[in-house]
């Protein structure tokens, strides 16, 4: 049955696009839910005199998909998930789950129904995941997928000098130079930062 898309049919066409599809997929899921209408010779008729606007809309899709392309190209997004010692996770890296992550460190609003996982997700490390934006137009970008709760490296130690004044068995006052090499711990990084902005206001 030939069928004329009024919007993006994934993998067969856009809006104004004539094609060929089941009858039951037409009269069941299209045309009730307007994604396309009968290509009747009327509506074919119409569709002729209405080109020249679709293109016009169908450029600036494109346009806009590109652009969305370009800025998702090559970025990287991070996601914790609960995951055995050997890496394996319990469960698996949902599409939704990848969505809020570009949404929350991208900025930027994706429909999950166009993220290409490959397959699931169900290990720690990077995943290349397509995006297929509109029509022809696709990106990737990577999801590194990290243990939750995984340690923190630890933060290089300090070496901390001091000047320790006191007095010898004989009475002579002395001055002595002492080098200490330290761990910080976060928390004492954290109080460090705190002290800092304190001291700044």
């Amino acid at each position: 049955m030939k069928v004329i898309l009024l919007h993006e049919l994934k993998g067969r066409g856009g809006e104004g696009d004539v094609i060929d599809v089941a009858q039951g997929f037409a009269v069941n899921y299209l045309l009730p839910r307007k994604i396309a209408i009968q290509a009747t010779p009327g509506n074919v008729k119409q569709l002729e005199h209405r080109m020249h606007n679709i293109k016009k809309r169908e450029d600036l899709r494109i346009g806009d998909a590109s652009s969305l392309a370009a800025a998702l190209a090559d970025k990287t997004v991070t996601i914790a998930a609960k995951a055995g010692e050997e890496g394996r996770l319990f469960g698996s890296v949902t599409t939704m789950m990848i969505e809020e992550a570009i949404r929350e460190q991208l900025g930027i609003e994706l429909d999950r129904r166009k993220i290409e996982t490959h397959g699931h997700i169900k290990e720690v490390g990077p995943h290349l995941v397509n995006i297929a934006i509109y029509r022809d137009v696709k990106s990737q970008l990577t999801v590194k997928v990290v243990a939750e709760g995984a340690p923190v490296a630890p933060t290089a130690p300090t070496t901390v000098v001091a000047e320790v004044e006191g007095v010898t068995a004989e009475g002579e006052p002395f001055v002595e130079v002492v080098e200490e090499t330290v761990e910080q711990s976060e928390t004492d990084v954290a109080l460090e930062e705190a002290a800092d902005e304190a001291a700044a206001e």
